[in-house]
């Protein structure tokens, strides 16, 4: 059977399952918090969220109490599955380099069938959600998100010899993660109100069975082993070592302006993730709050309005790329990024939080690019190991991230509830002050050419 190199398909089916259940999940533990703390429900007889707005009413102080739980748990669970999924991430995305890129995306597309398959049971039969740390930390031991991801750019990245084509094609892989994200998030609404909680995690379980057999039997791997290695297969200690040597090699054979610009890029990338998700995630829990008290097929709604920010970043990426250089995209980016956080911080009525998406255009940008410079700065046989430690970053970073602004949005909520999106646009100061230092250091395109030998011919990332 011949196989095929399109790994974008792949990479639409995961994102839309996994999205699709991401905002149902939250509002299944909502409802679910509620009815274990006050023995009642949550949902009227639409099967719409039931949202008080009198500060006087002692169903405002449940609502507000189920808010903080909810964030709360919601930080625990993220916590329980970081651990192994970044482990995973880091071993499977970097061993990609010698045994293929297909395991690091059959791999969480498993440990995301088993998740949605338990999702299901627990719907259905009404367990308590205490067993969703036990879903969630084996869906963990399969990977992530991040590991998904990672061997798809990674993928990608073998594809693509013109460093304006690789920028492009990784540009796409955003596009495609907003734009499906937008249309799971949409079509939620609509799949919770009129087919509940358990058929919508069939749906998604149904979705990556799908995926599964696209990538066992017709994608075809861009990194070809050989018979030898079939033949005599490492053992796992060698594996480990394999593993771990290419990403120490990254950093100890580098010269050292070119692991300087690797660990800075990477720094940057990383609190600049730190900042977007953290203040992204809450929006949720922002929407079901007074005085928006947003219904799920308003939250479907919202989430579709991202679709417009992924497009119009994607074609930010292709339009200032010919006449700009990274750097300075990056910069566009996260102001865009930081004006529409501050002005959701502010927003309390239904059109202004629609109106939030206007000024964060760009705002993903930064996110695609980064990406590629890294990727431009390393050797083609180091692809793997530079995902890895892009998958590993996005791992911490995120469990992170969203541990911290759940906690810090619990603690806040009852007095403001924006303080914590005012928040992430303080912190955007913090990659900005490193993009300044960057420019006004001597990194120039001409000097950053040189550190990677003739196998990558031109590096496209910072212009002093």
């Amino acid at each position: 059977m011949r196989k095929v190199l399109l790994v974008e398909p792949v990479i639409f089916v995961y994102i839309f399952a996994s999205s699709l259940t991401s905002p149902v999940m939250q509002q299944f533990i909502y409802r679910k918090l509620w009815e274990e703390e006050y023995n009642s429900t949550a949902i009227s007889s639409d099967n719409s969220s039931h949202c008080e707005r009198n500060k006087s009413s002692p169903t405002y102080v449940m609502q507000k109490g189920v808010q903080e739980k909810t964030s709360l748990f919601n930080m625990q669970l993220d916590l329980t599955g970081a651990v192994p999924s970044l482990i995973v991430a880091f071993i499977i995305v970097a061993n990609g380099d010698h045994q293929g890129r297909k395991k690091s995306l059959v791999l969480p597309s498993t440990g995301a069938l088993i998740a949605d398959i338990f999702f299901t049971i627990i719907s259905y039969f009404s367990l308590p959600i205490s067993v969703l740390f036990l879903v969630t930390f084996i869906s963990g031991l399969f990977g992530s998100m991040a590991t998904f991801l990672g061997g798809g750019f990674a993928y990608i990245a073998d594809q693509c010899h013109d460093e304006k084509q690789k920028t492009t094609r990784i540009a796409v892989v955003d596009l495609i993660y907003g734009v499906v994200s937008g249309l799971a998030g949409l079509s939620s609404g609509y799949f919770l109100r009129e087919m509940g909680f358990t058929w919508t995690f069939v749906t998604a379980s149904l979705l990556h069975v799908v995926n599964i057999i696209y990538i066992v039997f017709f994608l075809e791997d861009t990194v070809h082993i050989s018979e030898f290695q079939q033949q005599a297969p490492l053992s796992y200690k060698e594996h480990l070592k394999e593993t771990f040597s290419g990403v120490y090699m990254l950093f100890k054979t580098a010269p050292s302006k070119k692991r300087i610009l690797i660990i800075v890029l990477l720094f940057i990338f990383m609190t600049y993730l730190f900042t977007m998700f953290g203040g992204s995630s809450l929006f949720t829990l922002y929407e079901l709050d007074e005085p928006l008290c947003w219904t799920e097929v308003y939250i479907g709604y919202g989430a579709a309005a991202f679709t417009s920010v992924s497009l119009t970043s994607f074609l930010g990426v292709y339009l200032f790329s010919k006449f700009l250089k990274d750097i300075y995209i990056v910069f566009i980016g996260i102001f865009s990024y930081i004006g529409g956080i501050v002005m959701a911080a502010f927003a309390k009525t239904t059109l202004l939080m629609f109106l939030v998406r206007v000024p964060s255009l760009f705002c993903i940008m930064p996110v695609p690019v980064l990406r590629s410079m890294l990727s431009k700065v390393v050797l083609p046989s180091e692809q793997g190991a530079v995902f890895a430690c892009i998958a590993c970053l996005e791992v911490l970073t995120g469990t992170i991230s969203l541990s911290v602004f759940n906690v810090i949005y619990a603690a806040t909520v009852a007095w403001f509830s924006g303080f914590s999106f005012l928040l992430s646009a303080s912190l955007c100061l913090i990659p900005l002050g490193v993009l300044c230092w960057l420019l006004c250091t001597s990194w120039n395109e001409e000097d950053l050419a040189l550190l990677v030998p003739e196998e990558v011919s031109s590096i496209d990332s910072v212009d002093s």
